[in-house]
């Protein structure tokens, strides 16, 4: 528990719930007495979450901000993190989404999982201890459809293929980090545990608060693109391994 680790943030126009979200991440961190956080910053943030992040970086260097003006999309926010964490030697990596939508308490829980063995961690709402709130009916029928259908077609076995809460081990990171990955959104998610499916990985129940009713229709349509592409890479026996 005490080994040095990594949590990647990508952040934007999250000024809101900044505070609430750094004073719960400030006590975990404060418990566990270890733990680097990465905020990753990019174009997409149109509020002042950038110069929260650089104050906050300036009187706690446990908090390092990344303004990352080249990212594409959130894929590329994600990534960014990762290379940040690989490059400044951190062995166990962990990415999360900001406002409160994941819950910082369930970090020791990530921390424990990955020291025994594991390889991977997921977040999973979908077991016993997790749970979806503040969210609509649409949005929790399309998390469990779309784990449904990903295991159907992809030939997976995990309870929740959606959520956005895991670890990895800097081993692993550096397996997927520089893989030519399809996702251009949340659905890469989904595509990273189809890829390091043969690792040895642990499901943790989290707490999920959905911070939108919704989910692009852009979102939607590229998650089908990425789903239908490794499923006829199956059908002719082709499946793909990072």
């Amino acid at each position: 528990m005490k080994s040095d680790f990594a949590v990647i943030v990508p952040l934007a126009n999250e000024s809101s719930d900044f505070h609430p979200f750094v004073s719960s991440l400030t006590e975990v961190l404060d418990g566990l007495g270890t733990g680097t956080i990465y905020f990753i910053v990019d174009k997409v943030s149109r509020d002042n979450t950038l110069e929260l992040c650089m104050t906050l970086s300036r009187s706690d260097v446990r908090f390092i901000t990344v303004w990352a003006p080249e990212n594409k999309n959130v894929v590329d926010a994600y990534l960014r993190g990762y290379r940040e964490a690989l490059n400044n030697g951190h062995q166990i990596i962990i990415e999360m989404d900001a406002g409160l939508s994941h819950d910082p308490k369930a970090l020791p829980m990530f921390l424990r999982v990955l020291n025994e063995g594991n390889e991977c961690a997921f977040g999973s709402r979908f077991i016993n201890g997790g749970s979806i709130c503040d969210s609509t009916w649409k949005r929790s029928f399309l998390s469990k459809f779309g784990t449904i259908l990903s295991n159907v077609l992809l030939g997976t076995k995990l309870y929740d293929m959606t959520s956005g809460y895991q670890g990895f081990h800097a081993h692993i990171v550096n397996r997927f980090v520089d893989y030519k990955l399809l996702s251009k959104a949340h659905f890469y998610q989904t595509e990273l545990r189809y890829l390091l499916r043969k690792s040895r990985y642990a499901e943790i129940p989290i707490h999920y608060r959905a911070p939108s009713p919704s989910v692009s229709q852009k979102a939607i349509k590229n998650s089908f693109q990425v789903l239908l592409h490794y499923f006829f890479l199956r059908l002719r026996f082709k499946t793909p391994v990072v």
